[in-house]
């Protein structure tokens, strides 16, 4: 239930929840995180999206004081006026990704997969092509061999056979957490993320360091790579209208579709009141 008064923490995902589905964020968006900020509540943005889409992932949240990116697996502080500080850098080892793979190819057959090795601005993923990656232009053709060959951000794995969310439930029976963490962020392939990793222990570094208890934040999600911050966070769990029915069963609360502004409206309001 939500909780009286105001949070001290806010996180929101971005792609299908802050970010509207022209991959904007609206003035009035941005307005009213900056009405947050100016309130004394810290904002995180919380998203899949690694490391080398920082720049742009700073653009679409600008009030943020905190990033959580790669699902948990990179968090950096933005709050500091000598520049930004890497909080948490988490790798899955390639040869520990080569084994899983293995296990799971055995189990559900042969896998589209690429990797995010590089964290460098706008650096592409590694893989096997295929025409529903919605970023052709940030993607690179290369051997399964050159893909494990290095220490890797995350992975993502399709079949041919398999909707996501039921390959995702196959997968995490053949994959063990303490492997790895294995969820989907609504872009067709299940995501596999060193064990450990995911939102929920990304957004703990930051609230450690603000001294922030779980039940204090306010969280705003809209796929299942969500579900572990909804589970961890307590002021409240905000779904979009859009989002997953995993997701809306999880939340507190449903706010209107990301192409609404429905993060905005519904902070407009906890601020009005």
């Amino acid at each position: 239930m939500t909780r009286p008064g105001l949070p001290k923490l806010i996180a929101t995902d971005l792609d299908g929840t802050l970010v509207r589905s022209d991959d904007t964020v609206s003035a009035y968006t941005h307005e009213v995180l900056d009405r947050v900020r100016a309130a004394g509540i810290p904002v995180v943005g919380a998203t899949g999206r690694g490391p080398r889409l920082t720049e742009l992932t700073r653009n679409d949240i600008r009030a943020a004081d905190f990033l959580v990116m790669a699902g948990g697996g990179r968090v950096v502080d933005q709050s500091d006026p000598a520049g930004p500080v890497v909080l948490r850098d988490e790798r899955l080892p390639g040869e520990v990704l080569a084994r899983l793979l293995a296990d799971l190819e055995a189990a559900v057959g042969p896998l589209t997969v690429m990797v995010e090795a590089s964290d460098e601005h706008d650096a592409p993923l590694w893989g096997d092509y295929h025409p529903s990656w919605p970023y052709q232009d940030r993607f690179e053709a290369r051997s399964r061999a050159e893909c494990l060959s290095c220490d890797v951000i995350k992975a993502f794995v399709r079949t041919a056979g398999h909707h996501v969310d039921e390959l995702l439930e196959v997968a995490r029976q053949v994959v063990p957490p303490e492997v790895a963490t294995l969820t989907q962020a609504g872009l067709g392939f299940v995501e596999i993320c060193p064990p450990g990793v995911d939102k929920a222990s990304g957004l703990s570094v930051v609230a450690q360091i603000l001294g922030v208890d779980p039940a204090e934040v306010l969280v705003f999600g809209d796929m299942p790579n969500d579900l572990p911050m909804f589970e961890w966070a307590g002021w409240a769990r905000v779904a979009v209208s859009n989002a997953h029915p995993a997701v809306r069963r999880a939340a507190d609360e449903i706010t209107l579709r990301n192409d609404d502004d429905g993060v905005a409206v519904y902070l407009d309001r906890l601020l009005s009141r």
